[in-house]
């Protein structure tokens, strides 16, 4: 069986981010049927059409990323009560110009991580209202909102609650059963 590629785009750009941490945890318990690869957005330009007709090299190597992935796995905090500009940023990014986008027909799914306790509820929202206009079918359930996400960690980094990491193992395995739907 070939592994589906899947994109991993993670919201928040800050180096030791809960979120960059949960994305990390959800890579090490998908399954072999899934090759994860985090593609970053914090190097994108914000979208411009001006400077799209002659599309700088972060625009173009981003377009190629999301267009060779079989699949979309976004992590995502919330900032006031939205997904950060540098998620959205990356949605316009790989969907211009009109007519053009990279996004379609692959399925995606989205775990939301905040430090209040319902998890990035809002931001989870958005990104599927947004994925539906970029025909992206995203996975209904499980749902993902982790919430009090400073708790979850020790100093180094690890997981610390068992139940957690049963929670995004069988959240994964879900997304790969989904996956191979398509």
């Amino acid at each position: 069986m070939n592994k589906k590629k899947i994109a991993v785009l993670i919201g928040s750009l800050r180096k030791e981010s809960f979120n960059r941490k949960v994305a990390n945890q959800l890579i090490q318990l998908a399954p072999d049927s899934l090759e994860l690869e985090i593609v970053e957005i914090g190097q994108l330009p914000h979208y411009n059409e001006d400077i799209d007709q002659n599309p700088p090299t972060e625009y173009v190597d981003f377009r190629r990323k999301i267009k060779a992935a079989d699949g979309f796995l976004f992590v995502t905090p919330e900032y006031n009560r939205s997904v950060p500009s540098a998620l959205k940023n990356a949605f316009d990014v790989a969907s211009r110009p009109y007519g053009q986008s990279v996004w379609g027909g692959k399925p995606g799914a989205v775990v939301s991580v905040s430090m209040s306790a319902i998890g990035g509820f809002g931001a989870n929202h958005i990104v599927r209202q947004s994925m539906v206009f970029l025909n992206v079918p995203m996975m209904q359930q499980p749902e993902a909102y982790i919430g009090s996400a400073h708790t979850l960690f020790d100093e180094n980094g690890n997981l610390l609650s068992e139940d957690t990491r049963d929670f995004l193992k069988n959240y994964m395995d879900a997304y790969a059963s989904w996956v191979n739907t398509f």
